[in-house]
């Protein structure tokens, strides 16, 4: 999907805008000029003024070319059933992902996850899933070993190690 440079140059200044105003309620230093917000509200002033020259541009292409082009152009995969199919399971994963994550934990969640998705992008089954499983048991031990980062355990926690 291609959205065209004013498209985005309004979504970048809103984020820019709405970090500005959420920046103001960070507490300040006692005694000091600056405080917690200062170098997230440098930043919002930085996506706020991208935005707003990303926008102008936009503006001035279109009229260039006499607004002939769409706000938003589909790619060419999007009328490929196999791609839109490919494209609804990347969407879906992550969302049972969000959901289920806590339920069942990191590990299974992490076998359906990338098991479904390797699946979807053409990857053969029996490949994709013992991948899935070796993937998945590397990503949690890095997580959860060396970077000591907590993982929900959902129902393998019988047998956590």
């Amino acid at each position: 999907m291609k959205f065209d440079d004013a498209v985005w140059g309004v979504l970048i200044a809103a984020l820019g805008a709405v970090l500005l105003v959420y920046v103001q309620g960070f507490p300040t230093i006692p005694g000091q000029h600056v405080g917690a917000g200062l170098f997230p509200g440098v930043v919002g002033a930085g996506l706020a003024g991208c935005g707003l020259v990303l926008l102008g541009r936009g503006l001035r292409a279109r009229r260039a070319d006499g607004g002939r082009q769409a706000w938003i152009r589909l790619p060419g995969w999007a009328g490929s059933p196999r791609h839109a199919a490919a494209f609804g399971v990347l969407v879906a994963v992550n969302l049972l992902y969000l959901l289920a994550v806590d339920r069942l934990g990191f590990v299974l969640t992490g076998v359906v996850y990338l098991g479904a998705t390797m699946i979807a992008l053409g990857v053969r089954p029996s490949r994709a899933l013992p991948l899935a499983v070796v993937l998945t048991l590397a990503i949690h031990f890095c997580f959860y070993k060396l970077l000591r980062v907590p993982l929900p355990w959902g129902l393998l926690q019988p047998v956590a190690w």
